[in-house]
């Protein structure tokens, strides 16, 4: 069995956690697939946006094997802990938009992932959480760095110290997720974003979300600077030849044919 499911269709590649069992928990298997799964995804010409999902209807992904931790020490959780920044960072730096469909508990590592994400879409039966602390351990796949960027370092604090759930109501409401809606129009949801993304310029797409990422930690200087020089290199692409005659010949710009 497949630990990671990939379907692409009509430039829309779809990945699944396929641990249903155990609510597609996480070990050092799943993470090395997920990892070259979003790689592969990434390399191919024919993928434009990624939608990243757990199977089932309980879990996007409830977290990482607790029993796989119990028997770690530091060297063995210093690794692993690595090996999940890696697969984060994979997604969070990807050109390609990747687009969280939280169905179900996204807990601890499962949330961390879903933070990696550019664009995250909940039903409303999704539950997002922190709950390390309960295990006497921390988040240790980017979530002290990634969730106070999205939420404000206060409730990041309470979330992450207290170890409770998030509604996927709440999780909007502070600007965790961007969208909930019933499980059943979860993945149309995603494909209709999806779909509104790929009528645009892959490049335009790529070197938004780089300056979007860049951004952190820098000054608004830096970041400006930044942002103006990849504005200036996209003028010498074929792609904004194209979008810019399409808008003046008042027709549809054609970017992935």
């Amino acid at each position: 069995m497949s630990l990671v499911l990939k379907e692409i269709s009509n430039h829309i590649a779809t990945l699944t956690i396929n641990r249903p069992e155990v609510l597609n928990a996480m070990n050092d298997e799943v993470v090395a697939h997920l990892d070259t799964a979003v790689q592969s995804c990434i390399d191919d010409d024919q993928v434009g946006v990624i939608i990243l999902t757990g199977a089932g209807e309980k879990a996007f992904v409830a977290g990482a094997d607790i029993k796989k931790m119990q028997s770690m020490g530091p060297e063995a959780a210093l690794e692993f802990g690595k090996a999940g920044q890696q697969m984060t960072l994979t997604i969070e730096n990807s050109p390609k938009p990747v687009i969280a469909a939280v169905n179900g508990f996204a807990l601890g590592g499962g949330c961390e992932i879903s933070l990696a994400c550019h664009i995250r879409v909940a039903s409303d039966t999704a539950t997002f959480g922190q709950p390390e602390v309960l295990l006497g351990i921390l988040p240790g796949w980017g979530g002290t760095q990634r969730l106070p960027r999205l939420v404000g370092s206060g409730l990041a604090n309470e979330i992450i110290t207290t170890g409770r759930m998030v509604s996927a109501l709440e999780a909007k409401s502070m600007g965790l997720v961007n969208h909930v809606v019933s499980p059943d129009e979860l993945m149309n949801k995603c494909m209709e974003i999806a779909n509104q993304i790929l009528k645009n310029g892959p490049n335009a797409i790529a070197k938004s979300l780089k300056c979007i990422q860049k951004r952190m930690g820098m000054s608004m200087e830096d970041g400006l600077e930044i942002e103006v020089k990849n504005f200036s290199k996209l003028f010498a692409t074929e792609e904004a030849k194209e979008g810019l005659s399409a808008f003046v010949e008042k027709r549809k710009p054609n970017f992935r044919n």
